[in-house]
């Protein structure tokens, strides 16, 4: 059954569809998309913890390093309940996968330490927001989502290749009829910007 307002995930999932249809544009970003986030946080691990809260040491291959509750634990919070509320099985999935990456992106920013990591994480995010900029100017021929709405861009992009791997891999939907409803709504969201360049040209 579908959702309204902020967790209408058909609403969604059609927006974000009407901009990725061309197939290699859609590898593209499921390459490039969660590295995106991983190495955010990875960065983020060298702010101060959020309201003085202590650190959880941790062991990772044998190795020992801290979890800081900061801002890259809230990203992670937020991200991970949000997706759930999108869709309670695809969204576990998705917030498993936020988790790891937290856990995992703080031990090698354990390892690397700020001088290096600041550098890769540097070179990570520009490989892959040029990657994603190919993919929509040579392959979809479309500006990227981006430019119409941030919160689909930053928050669901990674849920949105989650769901889309799954559905291609498995045959996933979050219910039944989902598909459909979504690939409808994405042809009457091109239509509209077809229509929309006609005007303009």
């Amino acid at each position: 059954m579908g959702k309204f307002g902020l967790f209408d995930l058909e609403k969604h999932f059609a927006f974000y569809g009407a901009y990725h249809r061309n197939r290699i544009n859609i590898a593209i970003h499921m390459l490039f998309v969660w590295p995106i986030f991983f190495t955010a946080l990875l960065l983020s691990y060298f702010t101060p913890p959020l309201f003085n809260l202590p650190h959880i040491h941790f062991s990772l291959f044998g190795n020992h390093f801290d979890l800081i509750l900061n801002i890259g634990f809230l990203a992670t919070v937020i991200y991970s309940l949000f997706y759930v509320c999108l869709d309670v099985r695809a969204g576990s999935l998705a917030a498993l996968c936020c988790v790891i990456c937290w856990v995992t992106s703080s031990f090698l920013a354990s390892l690397l330490e700020f001088s290096i990591a600041w550098k890769v994480v540097l070179v990570a995010q520009l490989v892959c927001w040029t990657g994603q900029f190919i993919g929509h100017g040579v392959f979809e021929k479309r500006a990227p989502a981006l430019l119409q709405n941030l919160l689909q861009a930053f928050i669901m992009a990674p849920f949105f290749v989650l769901l889309e791997a799954m559905q291609d891999l498995f045959g996933y939907e979050p219910y039944p009829g989902f598909c459909a409803i979504v690939e409808a709504k994405i042809d009457s969201e091109i239509n509209e910007w077809k229509e929309e360049e006609k005007l303009i040209s």
